[in-house]
């Protein structure tokens, strides 16, 4: 039996005029990288406080969704994919401040190397919790952000860890965690050797 292969059209010049919509990724991740790289650099190259102040609050003055536009599609890897992922932890405890002391009370005992590196007050109450973060994201504007990426992954492993203990907290929520503070934690050991910021 016989088949005639046929090979596939190529579209002419004009096939790519006549689409719309859509924009080019490369484009999309060059603008987040820019962004990320003003709001960095513009917080630490001024004195004044109250720049890192606006930095913490960004995603409640913006809107995280407005945020996430720009930046949740960006790599771990990048300035842009770090502050995505920070702002995110942040909205989280916001969201949440009873559930993220639970869960980081949980996982103390579990994860005592990371409980110190977060730097979280004793008792870890909400209130202790939602310091913690907002200190690690006043950290943008003038910590060293090795530090800033590596105090929110150990954060995330502790709340990891205590997910991990916590009845009734699916299998997928932990993992998520898990490698949230993973990404940060790779991004800290990636900016120590070629610095994002």
């Amino acid at each position: 039996m016989s088949r005639d292969h046929h090979r596939p059209m190529t579209p002419g010049d004009r096939f790519f005029d006549g689409l719309t919509g859509g924009v080019d990724p490369a484009r999309v991740r060059e603008a987040a990288d820019q962004a990320a790289t003003l709001l960095v650099r513009g917080a630490r190259a001024g004195d004044d406080p109250g720049v890192a102040e606006r930095v913490v609050h960004l995603a409640e003055d913006e809107g995280l969704e407005t945020i996430a536009e720009v930046w949740a599609g960006s790599p771990a890897d990048t300035l842009a994919g770090c502050l995505w992922r920070l702002f995110l932890l942040r909205s989280w405890v916001y969201a949440d401040p009873d559930g993220a002391a639970r869960q980081f009370e949980a996982g103390r005992q579990g994860a005592q190397v990371a409980r110190v590196v977060a730097g979280v007050a004793d008792p870890p109450g909400p209130a202790e919790i939602k310091a913690m973060i907002d200190e690690v994201l006043r950290g943008v504007a003038g910590a060293d952000f090795a530090d800033v990426l590596f105090r929110a992954a150990a954060f995330a492993r502790v709340v990891a860890t205590g997910r991990a203990h916590e009845p009734g907290i699916p299998g997928e929520d932990v993992r998520r965690m898990l490698h949230l503070s993973e990404q940060l934690e790779s991004a800290g050991h990636l900016e120590l050797s070629h610095p994002l910021v």
